[in-house]
């Protein structure tokens, strides 16, 4: 029974590969390049909807970033015995931010500017890709509107304001802001794994294994510049976070919620005054070990993270 099992697996499961620059959604995924009538598809959200248990995807690494948002949910995205089902690329970026539209800017005062981003609860500024160093305000609304240096911005009754240089204004910086809610978010799955992937600039979370996400393997990932966490684990769900590297997050790196019980091995997590590496309320966590870096001076977390190539 077992070895029928194995050999069930190795028929089903499949390849399906995905280019955003040289693929197509009409394709069926069943090529790395285009071929007679077949080939990559363009969107990763096409190949999920084309995946069944056991399946592959295959993200090319392009000069372009995958900007959307993901969900692998319920049976057909889980794993069979001997084939988890698996989303792999070798670097690919899944980008969750947009361009800051030059008319969406208004004048505050002195050098400061202000524009109010379509998701007010969490968000990151950045410039040329990089997150901006962030002042962060109390949440009560008779907070004041903190002093900003030139570079610097805050997020303050929902609405981003930023110090502009002497004589510049914000069009004249290739800014940017948290515009998709999260990267990839798994719910009432099993046996999933997740590798080679940046996921990057989401208001909420990089990776989110929201409830039910069972034999769930997260490696290999650079979780960043997102605007609560890089991985959010929560419910009753079962994740091992393995060779990862996550930091730049607004709020924490690693988020646990509810009753997960999560293993985390050879990650290196970076945090700020700001961000802690994780922040738990509930669940089970274990490490062996991960690798803690800290820095009074945000600028050092963005740098390191940014630098680094996985």
């Amino acid at each position: 029974m077992a070895l029928s099992f194995w050999l069930a697996a190795d028929i089903w499961a499949r390849d399906i590969f995905v280019n955003n620059l040289g693929g197509n959604d009409n394709f069926d995924g069943g090529t790395e390049r285009p071929f007679q009538g077949t080939g990559p598809c363009q969107t990763i959200e096409k190949a999920l909807s084309l995946a069944q248990k056991g399946d592959r995807i295959v993200i090319a690494k392009t000069s372009e970033p995958y900007r959307e948002c993901l969900s692998v949910q319920a049976g057909r995205h889980s794993g069979l015995p001997g084939a988890p089902f698996t989303i792999v690329s070798d670097g690919a970026i899944l980008d969750g931010s947009v361009p800051v539209p030059r008319e969406a800017w208004s004048h505050h005062r002195g050098h400061v500017y202000r524009f109010t981003p379509r998701r007010m609860s969490h968000q990151q500024l950045f410039r040329g890709g990089l997150p901006l160093e962030r002042v962060h305000v109390a949440a009560s609304l008779l907070a004041p509107l903190p002093k900003l240096n030139p570079l610097q911005w805050c997020l303050h009754q929902g609405q981003v304001y930023f110090c502009c240089e002497s004589g510049r204004s914000p069009d004249e910086y290739s800014l940017s802001n948290s515009a998709l809610l999260t990267g990839i978010t798994l719910y009432e799955v099993r046996g999933v794994r997740i590798e080679g992937l940046v996921v990057q600039g989401y208001v909420f979370d990089g990776i989110n294994a929201h409830d039910g996400a069972v034999d769930v393997e997260l490696r290999s990932l650079t979780c960043r510049g997102n605007g609560r966490a890089g991985i959010a684990i929560g419910g009753a769900s079962r994740v091992r976070v393995r060779d990862c590297l996550l930091g730049a997050n607004a709020e924490s790196q690693l988020r646990m919620r509810d009753f997960p019980h999560v293993l985390v091995t050879n990650t290196k997590l970076l945090e700020s005054a700001h961000a802690p590496m994780i922040d738990r309320r509930g669940g089970q966590l274990e490490h062996h070990p991960f690798q803690a870096a800290q820095s009074d001076q945000p600028a050092s977390s963005v740098a390191s993270i940014y630098s680094l190539e996985r």
